[in-house]
C-alpha cells in the first residue's frame, strides 16, 4: 500500500479541479478524448528570489498515479452534480467512460533531489487527452509543494554551514498533509531530521525532540522540572532554558548534567528559544565549557530562517543545531512555486504530431512546443549548463542554444566532457519502469546535486544564473508558431 492510500485509504480521483472534469468530458463528447497529447510540467522563476529549485514530490506522483480511477462512489458523486440551467452536468455514458479509465500514460520525470530552473519540464506526461488533462491539477499539487519546501530546506541547509538543521513545523502547517509533506521535503532539500512523528514512521525519517515551556511550568522550579525530566528520559536530555532566565536556567541545566553524568549518562545539550541568540549563545558556550560540559549542544529556535542563521552566525553565535519550523513548513517568504502544467504536442488524425503554444502578452507565459527532453552538461565535477531540445527532432543541433531572456542570437554550448539526460522513464502504458529512488538517495542526490553548481548560483541574495538555454530549433519553432498564433488573434 503507497503512503497516499495508507493516509487518506480511498480513491483520490477527485483529488482535481472541476474544469479539468468538464473539459475532459468535453474532449469525449467531440471524440478527442483518446487522442494523443504531451504536457510538461515546469514553473517560470526561482521560488525566494535564488538561484536554484530542488525537485521533489516524485515519490508521491508515483504513488497517485498507481491509484488513479474512479469508484462507484466517485462517480456517485459526479453523477449529482447541476450545471446552471439545473439538469446534470455529466451523462451516464460519460461517468461510464470514467469508470473504465486506467492509467495508461508514459511518464518521464526528473529525479527528486534533482537541481531544475525555469521551464525546464520536472515532468512529462504523454498519453490520451482526457487522461493527461485529469493528470494536471494533482501532479502539481504534490510537485509544487514538495519542490517549494525542498527548496527553502536546501537554502536554510546551506545558511547553516555544515550544522544540522531539524524540522520543527508540524504545529504551523497547512494542516496534516501539509505537515507531512513539508517534513517529507525538507529531509530530501538536507534537514537531519523533523518533530513529526508521523513522518517519521511513514517516511522513515529520523525524529527528534526536547521538552516544551510546559513541562518547566509544571514544576515548583525549573531545577527541579531538569531533574525530574531526566530522571523520566535520561538519553534524550536537550533542556529548553529560557522560561525564565536564560543563562540561569543554563546553570540549571549543567547541575542536572553533573546528576546525569553520575548516573552513567551525558546531557545531550541545552536550547534556546527567545532572546538575542548570537549573545546568549555565546554567554551559555562559555557556562557549558567552564563547567566541562564541552560535548553539549547548544540548538537554536524561534522563527528562524535562512537570513536569520546567516546573520547570527556572522554575529559568532555558537549554535551547533538549528530548529528550524514555521519559515521552513510554510515556505515563508514565497508561498507558491507557481509550477504550470501546459499542452505542448497534439497527435493528429494523420498520425502526425501537431506542436501546440500558449501565447500571451507577458512573455514568460509564453511556453514552448515539442517533446522536450532536458541536457545537463558537466565539465569534471562542475554543472556548465542546460539544453531543452525536442526528442522528436531527429538531429538536434546541441552545439548551440538560446537564452531567450538574455538574446535571440544563439551562443555555443559551454565546454563540457560528459552530457546527462536529466528527465528518465518512469511509467510507460501505465506501468512502472526502472527503480524509484528512495528518500534517502534523493536526499543524498540533492546534496551532491548543490556541490555540483557554482557557489555563485547558491547565494542567498542576488545569486548567479546559471545557463539554461532552448536549443536553437525548439526556439525557432516556437517564436514561428507564437508569430501564427499572434497573426490569428489579428
Amino acid at each position: 500500500m503507497g503512503t497516499l492510500q495508507e493516509i487518506y485509504r480511498s480513491s483520490l480521483g477527485l483529488l482535481t479541479d472541476l474544469y479539468q472534469l468538464t473539459m475532459a468530458c468535453g474532449y469525449w463528447r467531440k471524440g478527442l478524448a483518446e487522442r494523443r497529447a504531451v504536457f510538461h510540467l515546469f514553473f517560470r522563476r526561482h521560488p525566494f528570489r535564488g538561484g536554484f529549485t530542488v525537485a521533489a514530490g516524485l515519490a508521491s506522483v508515483v504513488d497517485f498515479l498507481e491509484g488513479f480511477r474512479f469508484t462507484d462512489d466517485d462517480l456517485g458523486y459526479l453523477a449529482k452534480l447541476k450545471g446552471n440551467d439545473g439538469s446534470r452536468l455529466f451523462e451516464d455514458e460519460f461517468l461510464a467512460y470514467l469508470g473504465r479509465m486506467r492509467f495508461t500514460c508514459h511518464v518521464d520525470a526528473m529525479p527528486e533531489g534533482t537541481v531544475v530552473f525555469p521551464r525546464e519540464p520536472l515532468v512529462r506526461v504523454e498519453g490520451p487527452l482526457a487522461q493527461a488533462q485529469l493528470l494536471e491539477t494533482p501532479l502539481l499539487n504534490l510537485v509544487n509543494f514538495q519542490t517549494l519546501i525542498a527548496t527553502k530546506a536546501a537554502r536554510v541547509v546551506l545558511a547553516a554551514a555544515g550544522d544540522p538543521v531539524l524540522e520543527f513545523g508540524l504545529r504551523r502547517a497547512q494542516g496534516i498533509d501539509g505537515a507531512l509533506s513539508a517534513s517529507r521535503a525538507a529531509y530530501i532539500g538536507g534537514c537531519a531530521g523533523t518533530s513529526n512523528v508521523l513522518a517519521g514512521r511513514l517516511f522513515g525519517i529520523p525524529v527528534r525532540g526536547t521538552h516544551a515551556h510546559s513541562w518547566v511550568m509544571c514544576f515548583d522550579g525549573e531545577q527541579e522540572a531538569f531533574q525530574a525530566y531526566a530522571e523520566a528520559m535520561p538519553n534524550n536530555c536537550v533542556f529548553l532554558v529560557d522560561t525564565y532566565d536564560t543563562l540561569q536556567g543554563v546553570r540549571h541545566a549543567v547541575e542536572v548534567g553533573r546528576w546525569l553524568r553520575a548516573q552513567g549518562h551525558e546531557m545531550i545539550g541545552i536550547r534556546l528559544d527567545s532572546g538575542d541568540l548570537a549573545d546568549l549563545s555565546i554567554r551559555a558556550r562559555h557556562v557549558l565549557d567552564e563547567a566541562g560540559f564541552h560535548r553539549a549542544v547548544i540548538i537554536a529556535s524561534n522563527d528562524l530562517d535562512e537570513e536569520h542563521i546567516a546573520a547570527l552566525k556572522q554575529q559568532g553565535a555558537t549554535v551547533a543545531v538549528w530548529g528550524v519550523g514555521t519559515r521552513l513548513a510554510t515556505a515563508y517568504g514565497d508561498p507558491a512555486l507557481g509550477g504550470v502544467y501546459k499542452l505542448a504536442a497534439l497527435l493528429g488524425p494523420d498520425g502526425q504530431w501537431r506542436y501546440k503554444v500558449k501565447r500571451s502578452e507577458q512573455a514568460v507565459k509564453a511556453t514552448c512546443a515539442g517533446v522536450l527532453q532536458v541536457r545537463r552538461l558537466w565539465e569534471a565535477d562542475q554543472a556548465v549548463a542546460d539544453v531543452i531540445y525536442d526528442v522528436l527532432n531527429p538531429e538536434p543541433d546541441l552545439d548551440m542554444m538560446i537564452d531567450p531572456d538574455e538574446s535571440e542570437r544563439p551562443r555555443p554550448v559551454p565546454g563540457h566532457s560528459r552530457t546527462e539526460e536529466l528527465l528518465t522513464p518512469v511509467f510507460r502504458d501505465g506501468q512502472r519502469v526502472g527503480v524509484l529512488a528512495s528518500l534517502e538517495e534523493a536526499r543524498r542526490r540533492a546534496r551532491s546535486q548543490l556541490e555540483a553548481f557554482h557557489p555563485g548560483v547558491k547565494r542567498l541574495a542576488e545569486p548567479d544564473r546559471y545557463p539554461v538555454g532552448l536549443e536553437v530549433a525548439v526556439y525557432e519553432r516556437t517564436r514561428r508558431l507564437l508569430a501564427e498564433a499572434a497573426a490569428r488573434c489579428g
